[in-house]
Order: structure tokens, then C-alpha cells, then sequence
């Protein structure tokens, strides 16, 4: 049978009337719920570490701050709403101690939970509510008076008005405007997981960079690689976004309907599906959560240098010039706080 999706009519923000919603955090999720929130009438209070440098983003915004174990006390219902591998230290330094019964606790992705990083008592409600896009996507659209399609979970009802909260946590975030889903924290993590590392951004920027490299190589200029193999995926991707993969056949060139149903599936063939499918089985297993916990805990080396290598390529010098040169293309600040980049 197909899901039920919730909209604006199976929602509402009572269950947040009379409450103080904290969110932990201020970075791209975080930033975004809580000014959303805000905006939706809804009490909402910042908690942070001291010295954060978020703390005076979150401010200019017209938000309370307070330190992080302060906020947890304050409020009825928190978002936690730092890095994966950062939330056990702050969860049992912080949230943990600070919980009593009655209050709820909220992700936006169930990587925490479902692979047990943190336990938490028994007592207080366990909710997920997943905007499926980044949190400046969702801060967007918002403002915009659009909404980002999301999920909801519940991992434990302890007060049975779990999924009320949840629902009204999605419906002040925008989050009904575009159709929310309920999932489970199991679905939500293994699949977010799966699509983040073979699709939509491991998969896309390999494929990115691989095509662009095979045009350079043969010859061509930068710029025209720059051109087939990134600026136009956006359009693309904009046509199957609105009307599906068929939808975007039907509105491209009949040689390039030929070249993708005939040369497409040659590139990305079974033996990539295979890899795919080896992929999800690394994240069902845990094997994934381990090796990432473990990077993390040993200082961030490979990852670090990972991330440098990609922003040496070609492409990103070849891209910052091109885009320089559409101003209608916003600039962007890819080195400050994530509540910064708007």
C-alpha cells in the first residue's frame, strides 16, 4: 500500500504551544529549524559550548543562547542537532544528565540511535524529524513559503504524544508544506546513508570528476568539461526533480534520449550495482559507523586529507571562475559557520 503522507491539514503546532523547543547546535540542520521554528511562533532557545563561534551567528538572529547543559534544562523538547560522531560526548556530558521524564529528544538523523552510540533513558519521548535536503535547502524554501518534504520516526512514545510532536516539529519547519512520511530510525539511517555515499554525493562527485578528467585529458578545454559534466547536471537534475526520469526524456534532445538509454547503462553497469550493493551491506552491518567513529576519534587524518586532495582538482579552479561570471549565481562562503552561508 502506498505511504501516508501528512500535509498541512494533519498537523499542527499545538502540541508546541506552552513548551521551549532548544536546539543543539547551530549548524546547517540546527540553523534551520531553529529560525524556521521561530518564525512559526514557536519558543525556541539555542544551546552551545562556550566559545562557540555560532554563538554569536545565533544571537545576530534574534536567538537566546545558552550553554548547552542550561538549554537541555530549559527546554521540553531537544534537538540535537551536532555532528553524528560528536553527539555521544555531548549527549553524557550535557543532554544525558539534564533529561527527566516527560521531556523529548529529537534528531534529524537516526545514526546515534540506531547504532547505539548513546542510551537514553527510558522515560522521555525519542523522535526523528528528517528534512529530506540540506538545512540550507530547508531554510530556504521556508522563507520562500515552500517546504522540504521530510520524515518522522518514533523510537520511543514515553508520553504517547510522540508522533504529535514530531508532526508539529515538521509543520513548523515547513515540513508539511512539501509531504512528510513516517519511517523508522533503522529505515532512515541505513538508506540516508546509502544514497549520501553511492548516489547523491559520493556517486555523483566521482562521476563528476571522472568525466571532466576524461574531456581534459582528450583535449578539450577545461571549461567546455566544466560545462557537460557539472554545470549542466543541475538542469538535469531539475527536470527529473520535477517530472521524474521519463519527465526529463521527454524534454531532451532525441540524441541525447539515445546516448542515455544506450550508452548509460554501459557506464554504470553491474558491476557498479554490485559495488552499490557491497556499500549498503558495510552500513547494515555497522561496519561503516565503526570505521567512521574511528576516524574521528584518531584526528580526522585520511578524512582531512581526503577533502583537500578534492578541493585541489581541476574542476573547483575551472567552476570559481566560470561562476564568477554569472551573477546571478550567489556567492558563496564555503570557510565560515554553516549558519552563515545563506
Amino acid at each position: 500500500m502506498p505511504a501516508k503522507i501528512y500535509t498541512e491539514k494533519d498537523a499542527s503546532l499545538a502540541p508546541l504551544k506552552g513548551k521551549t523547543c532548544a536546539v543543539i547546535g547551530f549548524g546547517s540542520q540546527g540553523h534551520a529549524h531553529a529560525l524556521n521554528l521561530k518564525e512559526s511562533g514557536v519558543n525556541v532557545i539555542i544551546g552551545l559550548y562556550p566559545g562557540s563561534k555560532s554563538r554569536k551567528v545565533a544571537e545576530e538572529k534574534g536567538l537566546k543562547v545558552y550553554d548547552t547543559a542550561e538549554a537541555v534544562k530549559k527546554a521540553d523538547v531537544i534537538f540535537v542537532a551536532v555532528p553524528d560522531t560528536k553527539i555521544p560526548d555531548v549527549f553524557n556530558k550535557d543532554i544525558k544528565p539534564n533529561l527527566v521524564k516527560g521531556k523529548t529528544l529529537l534528531f534529524s538523523h537516526g545514526f546515534a540511535i540506531h547504532f547505539k552510540t548513546i542510551t537514553v533513558p527510558a522515560d522521555v519521548n525519542v523522535i526523528m524529524v528528517a528534512p529530506k535536503g540540506p538545512g540550507h535547502i530547508v531554510r530556504r524554501q521556508y522563507t520562500e513559503g515552500k517546504g522540504v518534504p521530510a520524515l518522522i520516526a518514533i523510537y520511543q512514545n514515553a508520553d504517547k504524544q510522540a508522533k504529535k510532536i514530531a508532526l508539529a516539529w515538521a509543520h513548523g519547519i515547513g515540513g508539511t508544506r512539501g509531504g512528510v512520511l513516517e519511517t523508522t530510525f533503522k529505515e532512515e539511517t541505513e538508506t540516508d546513508l546509502f544514497g549520501e555515499q553511492t548516489v547523491l554525493c559520493g556517486g555523483t562527485s566521482a562521476l563528476v570528476q571522472a568525466g571532466f578528467e576524461v574531456l581534459v585529458e582528450a583535449g578539450y578545454s577545461p571549461e567546455m568539461a566544466y560545462f557537460e559534466c557539472l554545470h549542466e547536471l543541475k538542469l538535469i537534475v531539475d527536470l527529473m526533480n520535477e517530472s521524474g526520469i521519463a519527465g526529463m526524456r521527454f524534454s531532451i534532445s532525441e540524441t541525447a534520449k539515445w546516448g542515455d538509454v544506450k550508452v548509460g547503462p554501459k557506464i554504470i553497469d553491474k558491476s557498479v550495482k554490485k559495488r552499490m550493493k557491497e556499500a549498503l551491506k558495510d552500513i547494515q552491518t555497522g561496519k561503516f559507523a565503526k570505521e567512521w567513529v574511528r576516524e574521528t576519534k584518531t584526528g580526522y587524518k585520511k578524512f582531512n586529507k581526503l577533502l583537500k586532495d578534492g578541493e585541489k582538482h581541476p574542476i573547483e579552479k575551472t567552476g570559481a571562475r566560470l561562476r564568477s561570471l554569472m551573477p546571478w549565481i550567489k556567492k558563496r562562503d564555503i570557510k565560515g559557520q554553516q549558519a552563515s552561508y545563506s
